[in-house]
């Protein structure tokens, strides 16, 4: 039909990435203001404010169950939010510049991360623990995700390549070239 059901206000700068929760009941939001939000879609009102970067966030995903939200974060980090609470649970620190992407695997055990230091990183979803690095592009990563069977990380680079990675042997199966320039989403 077109009708919008809600206008939801309360950044105070704008508003770069969004994602729902996998019920849809909640929508959340990724700000230059440095928060994420979570707001109720039935309501239209907000229900939490994520606070804890120090830099604008530009990356963020619920896991598949839609308890847990990442944040990855210009101030280079990635930090897993329990979703019921709006209580930061572990703040994933390891790469040298500004987070790119962040996604859950299929089952909500690992986090893969992107980030302009050129580097991919695999972590433990549930301590937080870091478990690799995933390196050889020459450019920044632009973005990261898993496969649906959370085998394969796949990884889009400025230097106009992509890669395949096995999520258990952390090495790189396949090196995806040919385009000219840039590759900004991978999936």
């Amino acid at each position: 039909t077109g009708k919008c059901y809600h206008t939801f206000r309360g950044h105070s700068a704008e508003i770069v990435c969004l994602s729902f929760n996998p019920q849809s009941t909640l929508l959340a939001t990724g700000s230059m203001d440095t928060t994420a939000k979570l707001w109720d879609l039935e309501k239209g009102e907000e229900v939490a404010t994520l606070s804890g970067h120090s830099a604008e966030i530009i990356a963020l995903s619920f896991n598949t169950t839609g308890d847990r939200i990442i944040t990855g974060s210009f101030d280079h980090t990635v930090a897993v939010w329990d979703v019921g609470t709006g209580r930061l649970l572990h703040t994933l620190i390891g790469h040298r510049g500004e987070i790119s992407s962040a996604q859950f695997n299929w089952d909500c055990s690992l986090i893969v991360t992107g980030s302009m230091d050129k580097t991919c990183m695999l972590w433990d979803a549930v301590t937080g623990t870091h478990i690799a690095t995933l390196a050889g592009h020459r450019k920044e990563v632009l973005d990261v995700c898993f496969d649906f069977a959370g085998q394969r990380i796949a990884t889009a680079s400025a230097d106009g390549s992509a890669r395949v990675y096995n999520a258990e042997t952390k090495q790189c199966i396949a090196k995806l070239e040919g385009h000219e320039d840039e590759i900004s989403k991978v999936s």
